[in-house]
């Protein structure tokens, strides 16, 4: 029995505004995330030869896609459902990174399915960075446990003038 229905389909190629990254690629910021992935390379803090080419310091490969976060003065979404019993952690609007819920699919258990990320370019220091998603696929398949929904989301991650940084596809697995 299909669980795949033409109301879910239609949110196959939905796209997302396209957001701006409430703070900029900042120096220190990038300090502490090149320490949180233990990776120092003078390439992200010091003007050298191996960032020459980029026109100076830049961020770790990854480093846009932490980017987007809840912005100073923008309500906790954790701190409003601390004394709702059925709130499970999932924040919709971090998910989904923009793009709607997908309403047939409420209640459904979500399941990280997995991510490929092409790298483009480096972020450079005082860059902006701009994100848009879309939903790129929704599929069906049937396991040995039941049918599961696999959802497959896309995402560009670009700078102030538009140039590619990173690509992602994240696949979410949803079952009933």
């Amino acid at each position: 029995m299909s669980i795949l229905s033409e109301a879910v389909k239609k949110y196959i190629g939905m796209q997302s505004e396209t957001e701006i990254a409430c703070d900029s690629v900042e120096r220190g910021a990038v300090r502490r995330y090149a320490q949180a992935v233990m990776n120092e390379d003078p390439i992200f803090f010091a003007d050298c030869a191996n960032n020459e080419r980029y026109g100076g310091p830049v961020a770790p490969p990854l480093y846009p896609t932490h980017l987007f976060r809840r912005p100073f003065g923008a309500p906790d979404p954790i701190q409003e459902n601390a004394r709702n019993p059925d709130f499970d952690g999932i924040v919709a609007t971090i998910s989904s990174q923009g793009l709607p819920e997908i309403e047939p699919l409420k209640g459904y258990a979500l399941l990280n399915g997995g991510s490929e990320i092409e790298f483009f370019r480096y972020a450079r220091h005082g860059e902006t960075v701009k994100l848009t998603s879309r939903y790129a696929d929704i599929t069906e398949k049937e396991t040995s446990k039941g049918p599961i929904i696999l959802v497959i989301t896309e995402s560009e991650f670009r700078n102030g003038d538009g140039d590619l940084l990173i690509r992602t596809r994240r696949t979410q697995i949803r079952r009933k």
